[in-house]
C-alpha cells in the first residue's frame, strides 16, 4: 500500500494532457507570429516606433513621445521579445528540425524530404537574421556570438558592424540552401504558406536592405550585395511579406487590440506627419486619417497633451482586426532600388524606381490611378523638381510610405537624415533618438557585458549612433 501511494504521489506532477516535446515547425510559427506582432504593435509597453518617427503622437500620456523609454521598460520588452520569443524559438526550431531523421525511402522521396528539411532551416535562418538585424538597428552592439549559449550567464556584446558582416554571410548561406523546386513549412508558415520562391525573394530583399544600411560606411560591399539581388527583390504588392491577421481574437492585428479592444483613445496622428501630407495634397490622407477639422485634417502637436476630440484621428483601416501585418513591401523595395541607382550602384533611372515606389504604396492603400498621376506630377513630388538631393527626395517619400511600419520609418529617418524632425517641447532629450538605451536590467544582471558595450559604442545614450548612422 505504501509503495502504491508513493507512485501515485510521484505521478501527480505529470500533466498527461500537455505535450512533453514540441516539434520544430510550430516553434517556427510561434516565433514568426511574435516577430510580426512586435513590429506591428502600438502598445507603448512594447513599441514606440510610430512615435519616434513622429507619425503618431499621444493624446493624454506623452512620456514616450517625449522620449522617456525607461518608465515602462520599453527597451527591455523589445529586447525580450526579440531574443526570447523570436530568436530563441527560431533556434530551438532549427535544432529540432535538424535532428529529424529522413526516413529510409525511395531515392526520389529521400531527395524531396532532404530538400524540404533544408528549406525549412534556410527559412528559419532568414528570419533569425532579420531579428538580429532589428536588434542591431535598435541598440547597436548586442549579445550575439554568446547570446544563445545557456552555459554563459553573462554574454559579451559583439560589435554592431561585425554582427552585420556575419549576418550577411548567414543570409548568403541561407539563400544558397533554398531549393525552390520543393516546398517547406506549408500552412505552418504564416507569411508565404511555405512557398520557397517567395522566401528567396524576401531573403534577397532583406539582403538588399542591409546593403543599403551600410552604403555610407562600406559602399564597395554594399554595391556588391546589391548587384547580387537587384533582379529578385520585392517590387510588386503581390510579393509583399505580410501576415494576414484574422477578424476574431486571439488572431487579430495588435493595432486593433490597442485601438479598439482596449477602448482607449491614446493616439492621434502627429501634426508633423499630417502637415507634410496636407502640404503635398497626398491622397493617402483619406486612408491614414479620419475626422477632418473644419475641412482639413488636423494633427495633434507632437509630444503635447491634447484633447482627443479636437483633432483628426487614425484612419478607418487601422481599426480593422484583420489589417495585414507588413514586414517588407513593394514600396520599400523600389525605394531601395531608387537609392541604389542614385548612388550609382546599379543602372537604371532613380526617378523611375522612385515613382514606382510611390505608386506601389498608393495602390496598396487603394488610391486611384488618376490621383496617383496627379500626385506624381506635382513639382514638390516629382523626382527632378522635388527639394534636395536623393537623400531628401527619397527620405521624405519613404517616410510617408512607411506609415504603417514604424520601425522602418524611424530607422530610415536615422539613416537618410530626412525628413527634418525636431524634439518636442518638454522632451527629456533634445533630438529624435538615434537608438534605444540598453535595458536597465542589463546593468545589474550583466554588468561586465553592459559596461564594455556602453564604452565601445561611445556611451549608452539615446544620441549614440548605430555604426551605419553617419549623417
Amino acid at each position: 500500500m505504501l509503495a502504491q501511494c508513493s507512485n501515485d504521489i510521484e505521478n501527480l506532477n505529470e500533466n498527461e494532457k500537455s505535450f512533453t516535446d514540441v516539434p520544430g515547425e510550430p516553434l517556427m510559427t510561434n516565433g514568426q507570429r511574435d516577430l510580426v506582432d512586435q513590429l506591428v504593435n502600438t502598445s507603448v509597453n512594447f513599441n514606440v516606433f510610430r512615435l519616434f518617427a513622429q507619425q503618431w503622437s499621444e493624446a493624454t500620456y506623452v512620456d514616450e513621445a517625449r522620449y522617456n523609454i525607461t518608465t515602462r521598460s520599453i527597451p527591455r520588452r523589445h529586447w525580450n521579445v526579440m531574443y526570447v520569443d523570436v530568436i530563441k524559438d527560431m533556434n530551438e526550431a532549427a535544432l529540432r528540425i535538424s535532428a529529424q531523421e529522413v526516413l529510409n525511402v525511395s531515392p526520389a522521396q529521400f531527395e524531396e524530404d532532404s530538400a524540404i528539411k533544408a528549406n525549412k532551416l534556410a527559412i528559419i535562418e532568414i528570419q533569425t537574421v532579420l531579428a538580429y538585424q532589428i536588434l542591431v538597428d535598435t541598440f547597436g552592439d548586442i549579445p550575439y556570438s554568446e547570446a544563445l549559449d545557456i552555459d554563459i550567464i553573462n554574454p559579451s556584446y559583439d560589435d554592431d558592424m561585425a554582427i552585420y558582416m556575419d549576418l550577411i554571410s548567414r543570409i548568403n548561406s541561407a539563400l544558397d540552401n533554398l531549393n525552390t523546386t520543393y516546398d517547406s513549412f506549408g500552412a505552418q508558415d504564416l507569411i508565404y504558406n511555405g512557398d520557397t520562391a517567395s522566401w528567396l525573394t524576401l531573403g534577397n530583399s532583406i539582403k538588399m536592405r542591409m546593403a543599403m544600411r551600410i552604403a555610407d560606411v562600406n559602399p564597395d560591399l554594399a554595391q556588391t550585395l546589391v548587384s547580387d539581388v537587384e533582379d529578385n527583390i520585392i517590387v510588386s504588392n503581390d510579393q509583399n511579406a505580410i501576415l494576414q491577421y484574422q477578424a476574431t481574437t486571439p488572431n487579430t492585428n495588435p493595432i486593433w487590440v490597442d485601438l479598439v479592444q482596449s477602448n482607449r483613445k491614446d493616439f492621434v496622428p502627429a501634426d508633423t506627419f499630417v502637415n507634410a501630407l496636407n502640404g503635398l495634397d497626398d491622397p493617402r490622407s483619406d486612408v491614414f486619417f479620419s475626422d477632418p477639422v473644419e475641412g482639413e485634417y488636423l494633427g495633434g502637436p507632437y509630444g503635447s497633451t491634447v484633447q482627443y476630440a479636437n483633432f483628426s484621428h487614425i484612419g478607418a483601416p487601422f481599426y480593422e482586426p484583420d489589417l495585414p501585418g507588413d514586414i517588407f513591401d513593394a514600396a520599400e523595395g523600389n525605394f531601395l532600388l531608387a537609392e541604389a541607382a542614385a548612388r550609382g550602384f546599379i543602372s537604371g533611372d532613380a526617378a523611375d524606381f522612385y515613382e514606382t515606389a510611390i505608386t506601389a504604396s498608393m495602390e496598396y492603400w487603394g488610391v486611384s490611378a488618376d490621383d496617383i498621376a496627379a500626385y506624381l506630377a506635382q513639382n514638390d513630388v516629382a523626382y527632378d523638381s522635388a527639394d534636395g538631393e536623393f537623400r531628401q527626395k527619397i527620405g521624405v517619400q519613404k517616410w510617408i510610405a512607411l506609415y504603417n511600419r514604424g520601425f522602418e520609418a524611424w530607422t530610415e529617418y536615422r539613416r537618410l537624415g530626412y525628413p527634418i524632425l525636431e524634439a518636442p517641447e518638454g522632451s527629456e532629450f533634445n533630438a529624435v533618438p538615434k537608438r534605444f538605451t540598453y535595458p536597465v536590467v542589463e546593468r545589474t544582471l550583466n554588468e561586465p557585458g553592459y559596461t564594455a558595450a556602453a564604452s565601445a559604442i561611445g556611451g549608452d545614450e539615446l544620441d549614440t549612433a548605430i555604426f551605419w548612422d553617419v549623417e
